[in-house]
């Protein structure tokens, strides 16, 4: 082997680690709304959880990115330490895809057409050519990121077979023979495994060198076995790390992953040895293939998961006891490690932006309620969930504005567009029921009250007010455009009976059925109504826009409503539940 072959190697390696990279990132970017639905079915059911995990990893194609993910979940105080368990287990299955696909290095040259087409060699420049022309040529977003993971997985695989030649001299090298040799002490190989992925912090990666070393022909059994269960306790140094500065469950979590490696390692390591010693395996003093080692990758993980699966709640017990309560349990609003996954990131911004959207929703409510009946019990929780709103707003921009910093799909970026908009409308809502809590107490001060007609009025314009409310929120939660394309009829029904409310108000005030004071205040009402109202059809309409990119607001807004027949068919039954009445002086 000379310096040339080193420099093969090196730069093997190089495509190899980038080649994973940019595929993950494809991978994540087309799937960011599967990942969305994935993260939101996890419930406390263990099964549907290992799963849910192991579909995760097999797309991201990192256990431990998830591991880091869901430190990061449970810091933020958006799951629980026992909901993250069964994931965990799940992501170690997950992660072993990735040493089958590079498995494919191993077909021979002496194979059929059709698994010589499956060599790298074959396929990996065709494949290459086609992502380049789905990048180049297409304008979807979609195919682009198609395109990327072709590329990827190119690259990925061409760093490989670079691995593959580079080494293959070495097994004409009696030094390295002799390495190799000295790995088939299983101590020595445990902690081969655990140094290298350490170093790598990717057991994918450690794993895909290891396939690559066997393609030279020095790799065998009893050397792979104990390096690949090295190799799964080496990666848990990204946990580790993760684990550094966040609350007592966070900490929790990085320990059950070290816990589940550890033991599954330690377990099937002690066997493995028990077993050697009576048995005598033959086959392990035979080399093993890059197919060999996905085989015993993937039965390894499993069979760990099988057998550690009923001890979830001992793991749980475990984690908790070793990791003590250091009364650092402050969990932060949103972990700044869910950054690195984008789609996780955003799922859990909307998580957030729904919990905001429930509190404005209560204070709305219940500042209308107190025009009726002071209560400053309820004042004080009102103004509460005011500084709490402030506090969302602000969080929720700060890390949104990081995250579109990040390498973004066309669907995500527009997806953080949309959230601010809408975190932005849900606390100017918020403010306005400020508004109108501070007309109830002027109200509750004061001995006059509005007529029986203006409270008639307010009645109708305040239920219109809330079903338009709640049909935003309900579109904004359920992503349902069929909900938000009920927004803007409903809108001009509230617009036309506050105008009406208005012009009963002033012949009233005419006729001096109502004092000037309440009128400025009943006026401010209606206006805090008109813009809630406002503030509400601009979420319905970013609703649209995200699945429509060529809406244009302005000219939907000033088309003739006349002649749209879906849009006067709902504003007809609007007005019949919501209809403000002249007064009969007018």
């Amino acid at each position: 082997m000379n310096i040339y072959s080193i420099f093969t190697l090196i730069g093997g390696l190089a495509f190899f680690l980038y080649g994973i990279s940019i595929m993950s990132q494809g991978l994540e970017n087309i799937a960011g709304g599967k990942l969305e639905k994935l993260l939101k079915k996890i419930t406390s059911n263990p099964i549907k959880s290992f799963f849910i995990g192991a579909g995760i990893t097999a797309i991201i194609q990192s256990s431990s990115a998830v591991t880091v993910i869901l430190i990061g979940l449970v810091n933020s105080g958006l799951m629980s330490l026992s909901q993250t368990i069964s994931i965990i287990f799940g992501a170690n299955v997950g992660t072993t895809i990735t040493a089958w696909l590079l498995s494919l290095t191993a077909i021979q040259e002496n194979a059929g057409t059709i698994l010589k087409i499956l060599k790298p060699e074959t396929f990996s420049p065709i494949l290459a050519f086609v992502g380049v022309c789905f990048i180049m040529s297409s304008k979807h977003a979609k195919q682009k990121n198609i395109g990327s993971v072709m590329i990827g997985f190119s690259i990925l695989m061409t760093g490989m077979v670079f691995m593959a030649n580079a080494m293959s001299p070495l097994s004409e090298l009696p030094q390295f023979r002799n390495i190799m040799l000295a790995f088939t002490n299983p101590v020595l190989g445990l902690f081969a495994g655990i140094i290298i992925t350490m170093l790598i912090q990717s057991s994918s990666a450690s794993v895909g060198i290891l396939q690559a070393l066997s393609l030279s022909g020095s790799v065998s059994w009893s050397a792979a076995i104990p390096i690949i269960l090295g190799q799964n306790i080496g990666t848990c140094v990204s946990a580790l790390l993760a684990g550094i500065g966040v609350s007592t469950n966070a900490r929790r979590v990085a320990a059950v992953h070290i816990i589940f490696n550890t033991m599954g390692a330690f377990i099937w390591f002690g066997l493995y040895i028990i077993l050697n010693a009576i048995f005598h395996f033959k086959f392990v003093s035979n080399n093993i293939s890059p197919f060999g080692i996905a085989l015993f990758h993937t039965i390894y993980n499993i069979l760990t998961a099988i057998v550690l699966f009923p001890f979830m709640k001992f793991i749980e017990r475990l984690a908790t006891k070793y990791v003590v309560d250091d009364n650092y349990n402050k969990t932060v609003f949103l972990d700044e490690r869910l950054l690195l996954t984008p789609a996780f990131a955003i799922s859990e911004c909307i998580q957030k932006t729904t919990e905001m959207a429930k509190t404005t929703h209560f204070n709305f409510i219940n500042s209308l309620k107190m025009l009726k009946t002071y209560r400053s019990r309820m004042a004080e929780e009102i103004i509460e969930n005011e500084t709490k709103l402030d506090l969302y707003e602000d969080k929720l921009n700060s890390f949104l504005i990081k995250l579109s910093s990040k390498e973004l799909s066309q669907k995500d970026g527009s997806r953080i567009s949309q959230l601010l908009l809408i975190i932005s409308e849900f606390e100017k809502i918020a403010d306005h029921a400020m508004s109108i809590l501070k007309i109830a107490q002027k109200l509750d001060n004061s001995d006059k009250k509005f007529s029986n007609d203006a409270d008639m009025e307010l009645y109708t314009i305040t239920k219109a007010v809330g079903e338009i409310f709640y049909i935003a929120f309900e579109a904004y939660k359920n992503d349902d455009l069929k909900a938000a394309g009920k927004v803007e009829s409903l809108e001009a029904v509230i617009k036309k009976g506050i105008r009406r409310a208005r012009n009963n108000h002033i012949q009233r005030l005419k006729e001096n059925l109502c004092c000037v004071e309440n009128g400025f205040l009943f006026s401010d009402i209606l206006i805090d109504l008109r813009r809630i109202a406002a503030h509400c059809s601009n979420i319905a309409f970013s609703i649209i826009q995200l699945y429509d990119s060529d809406f244009n607001k302005h000219k939907f807004n000033h088309r003739d409503k006349k002649q749209d027949l879906e849009f006067q068919k709902k504003y007809q039954n609007y007005k019949s539940i919501y209809k403000v009445q002249k007064n009969k002086t007018n």
